[in-house]
């Protein structure tokens, strides 16, 4: 088939990109700045913006399957009118572009994020309300975004919706925020641990559910692609086991981050980098759901995340293969 992919040339979308190709399909890769992660790859480039229609509807043309990625990540927890733009108002337009060009079958990425992680002791499964507008700003735009998918569906368009957790995994060129996260634990920039943790994905797993989505995904419906939680304190220790490298393990109290907030944020700010930890971060980290179900996903596509060991591990490989870590 010849398929749209919308962020083609982010963590998952690189991934995807060379599964498709493998498997015989014609890709067509919207990018928005730039195309250095896909420069050696057999496809089709085009320059678009999600929130220009105009730009999307030749990389649209003669698709038959279209998958949205695009997104704009914030952790900063602002009210950030881009980032709503370019996930809620965004997806609409894609949602436009889909009917005009008629494209038989839309995979929406939308996020963990989405969800109410609320009550965190109890299992999320695709049946969990969606955030309210009180939410942070990234998670009311995915919520939106699925929102609009799913009204969609209604007027007529086949669309599934799938929602990763945290991804991780080899071919990470930027690298991603969870990425950097690993090396900076590999290279001890990171000295101390908070208590919580996160449900983290392989990037593979999450492009094998997204494919059989595209193929075997029912319409209208919405699959969580997550994979296995694991504390900071034993998300550290795989990094230690994969590598042979002592990483950190001492974990302080989340009250003693929230002081150091206003430090770390002053101190990226000069730099011009991204903090080391922020205000949502560590909410996420501490308040989100421990009991991510991906029981509908195993059940309807197949669905089976491997261990984070061997996701840490492909990953080093990975990071020496391209000379990311010493």
């Amino acid at each position: 088939m010849k398929i749209a992919v919308t962020g083609a040339n982010g963590h998952v979308g690189v991934n995807l990109c060379k599964r498709l190709l493998e498997s015989g399909h014609e890709v067509n890769a919207l990018i928005h700045q730039n195309a250095e992660n896909l420069k050696d790859l057999p496809i089709r480039l085009f320059q678009g913006d999600l929130l220009k229609k105009e730009t999307l509807l030749s990389f649209a043309d003669g698709c038959e399957v279209m998958f949205h990625l695009a997104a704009r990540i914030s952790i900063t927890g602002d009210q950030n009118s881009l980032v709503t733009e370019t996930n809620a108002t965004g997806t609409k337009n894609i949602i436009e572009t889909v009917k005009y060009c008629k494209i038989k079958r839309l995979v929406h990425f939308s996020s963990i994020h989405a969800f109410s992680q609320s009550p965190s002791d109890e299992v999320l499964d695709e049946t969990r309300p969606l955030v309210s507008h009180r939410g942070f700003s990234y998670d009311c735009s995915k919520a939106d975004g699925e929102k609009s998918v799913l009204e969609a569906v209604k007027t007529g368009i086949d669309a599934v919706v799938v929602s990763p957790t945290a991804i991780i995994g080899p071919e990470d060129p930027e690298p991603s925020l969870v990425g950097k996260a690993v090396i900076d634990i590999y290279n001890h920039k990171i000295p101390s641990l908070i208590p919580g943790g996160y449900d983290w994905v392989d990037v593979r797993d999450v492009v094998t559910g997204a494919i059989s989505a595209m193929e075997n995904g029912k319409k209208g419906e919405k699959y969580l692609l997550s994979g296995h939680y694991h504390s900071l304190k034993e998300f550290s220790a795989s990094i230690s086991q994969a590598t042979g490298r002592k990483t950190v393990q001492t974990v302080v109290p989340v009250w003693l981050a929230r002081v150091g907030l206003p430090f770390t944020t002053l101190y990226s700010r000069v730099l011009g980098t991204i903090p080391l930890y922020t205000h949502e971060s560590l909410t996420i980290i501490t308040e989100g759901s421990r009991l991510i179900s991906h029981a509908k996903a195993k059940k309807e596509l197949n669905y089976h995340p491997r261990p984070l060991t061997d996701t840490i591990a492909d990953l080093f490989d990975w990071f020496k293969q391209q000379k990311r870590i010493i």
